[in-house]
């Protein structure tokens, strides 16, 4: 409780003890019981009511939030040109009154759910997109009064500004703003460039009047139920065209990778191939030089290859023939033994 107040309540108890007083000194002096000085306490306590009245009277306490505009009959205007800051102020009694105004943030909301705004019921603003889509804007407007422009929002508005200037203001521009563009602009590519223009122009009138707009909150956007149903099947159909999309790269992607296995064995068979090949020509390179190398030794020593011959006979065979130049048969025991006896 502040000390304009408190005054103001003393000054009517003061008042209340005058009534009391009269009605007592009063009825006293009708039973023969006249107190005496009684006219003298009366206008005594008159005196001190009228003092604390007009001191009550001429005493304002601006809260912080608060701002006081005061309405003076001695003024040359009507008014004094400068609000009244926050604290005890001091104005003309009886002359003089104070309307405040809140400086704080004030919120107002125009929206399709009955509880939700300011206006019970359906208070969404109806618009027409660029290309004759209807829609219907849920939106909230975080705004203050100027400090500075308190007088002049009294002067032109009164108490009226949050239904005479924000919400006249908000749902024109935000018609004028949606009408510039189309349907899907306004639900996707475009919704924050449609926020900032309706910011910007929202923010230019309220600041001619006196306000400060501090936010403007676009809650949701609704379309009529016939394109609400054609959004819903072009979305269906979309996300039908996705899915076979996906379905078309997923066959692809397994036939690469069918190409791919195929591909690595092809690969591998031609790496097998070749170095089967490779094996072959080494094996036949080799056969070569042993060949070339035998028949060098042979040439040099033709009777080696007869040695070769009888070492890979069967042990079991004691008889062998000889050429046809020399057709004779010889036992090889025989020949062994001969060839020891020649030796000796």
């Amino acid at each position: 409780m502040n000390v304009a107040t408190l005054l103001r309540g003393i000054a009517f108890l003061t008042w209340l003890a005058v009534v009391l007083l009269g009605v007592f000194f009063v009825l006293q002096t009708s039973r023969g019981r006249a107190i005496k000085n009684s006219q003298s306490i009366i206008i005594i306590a008159v005196v001190v009511a009228i003092v604390l009245s007009s001191v009550s009277a001429g005493l304002v306490f601006i809260n912080p939030e608060e701002r006081g505009v005061v309405i003076s009959a001695v003024a040359p205007k009507g008014y004094r040109e400068q609000a009244l800051q926050p604290g005890l102020r001091w104005i003309i009694p009886f002359a003089e009154t104070v309307v405040k105004y809140p400086i704080s943030r004030q919120t107002y909301t125009m929206s399709i759910a009955p509880e939700e705004g300011n206006i019970k019921g359906d208070d969404s603003i109806e618009a027409r997109t660029a290309d004759g889509q209807k829609v219907l804007v849920d939106a909230s407007v975080i705004f203050a009064i100027d400090p500075t422009k308190v007088t002049q929002v009294h002067i032109t508005w009164q108490d009226r500004y949050a239904n005479d200037l924000v919400r006249a203001v908000s749902r024109g521009v935000i018609r004028d703003s949606v009408s510039q563009y189309g349907i899907e602009e306004v639900y996707s590519s475009k919704r924050l460039e449609l926020v900032q223009g309706i910011t910007e122009a929202m923010s230019k009138q309220m600041e001619d009047n006196g306000l400060v707009l501090v936010n403007f909150v676009l809650r949701n956007i609704s379309f009529s139920d016939e394109y609400a149903a054609s959004v819903e099947q072009k979305q269906i159909a979309e996300q039908t065209a996705q899915q076979a999309k996906f379905v078309v790269e997923q066959k692809k992607q397994e036939a690469e990778q069918a190409r791919q296995v195929a591909q690595g064995r092809a690969d591998a068979a031609v790496i097998d191939a070749e170095g089967d090949a490779k094996s072959r020509l080494i094996s036949a390179e080799a056969e070569a030089k042993s060949l070339e190398l035998i028949a060098a030794v042979l040439k040099s020593n033709p009777n080696l290859l007869t040695y070769q011959y009888i070492t890979k006979l069967s042990p079991n065979i004691e008889a062998m023939l000889l050429p046809s130049n020399a057709p004779f048969v010889f036992n090889l025991p025989q020949v062994g033994a001969t060839a020891t006896g020649t030796g000796e």
